[in-house]
């Protein structure tokens, strides 16, 4: 059955500016600006005013629909991060051999070294806009932030399967990096 007319309403912070133009959505915030090309969801997004934005569906069946909550989770993250950025941390898991992490001086890549015993050195790039670092407070952990949280996931994916034990049984080898926490970026005030 379909639904006639379906809307959300995603409230905007004061502090972010939002432009969009024939489904292309462009964030504007404090850390930065990120865009995203929506184009192939079939739905109105309105500016109502400098405070809301309006996702219209009209005639969608259950699954057009809801792509209506989807798209307007996307931008709601598109908003938290351009305000307060999203942040993944990850922990070295090892039983043996202790892995060496190596972050280049520009900190967009990363090369995992000793991992499982092996002699082979596995460089993994970060995506744009993701930097990396060595955790302070925690002894193998790595910090990756960014504002764009499809990066910085993806980022941290890439990461966690280079460094998959293969061709031995993966119930007794568990090491490896894994993402221990992430979310959005902890101000000092909080």
């Amino acid at each position: 059955m379909k639904d006639i007319y379906k809307e959300e309403i995603l409230p905007v912070p004061a502090n972010v500016e939002v432009q969009i133009k024939s489904r292309i959505v462009t964030v504007t915030g404090p850390r930065g600006t990120i865009t995203k090309n929506f184009r192939h969801a079939e739905m109105d997004i309105v500016k109502l005013d400098t405070a809301r934005i309006r996702l219209v569906v009209w005639h969608g069946k259950r699954k057009h629909v809801a792509c209506l909550r989807t798209i307007r989770s996307l931008i709601h993250n598109m908003i938290v991060g351009v305000t307060k950025g999203y942040e993944y941390k990850m922990r070295f898991v090892y039983a043996h051999f202790p892995i060496n992490v190596i972050i280049a001086d520009d900190q967009k890549s990363v090369e995992i070294r000793n991992f499982v015993g092996q002699k082979i050195i596995l460089k993994v790039p970060m995506l744009d806009g993701v930097t990396i670092f060595h955790s302070k407070d925690q002894k193998d952990e790595i910090t990756l932030q960014g504002n764009d949280v499809d990066n910085v996931s993806q980022s941290a994916a890439n990461i966690q399967q280079a460094t998959t034990v293969r061709n031995k049984d993966i119930r007794k080898f568990l090491d490896g990096i894994y993402v221990s926490q992430k979310g959005a970026i902890k101000a000092d005030d909080e």
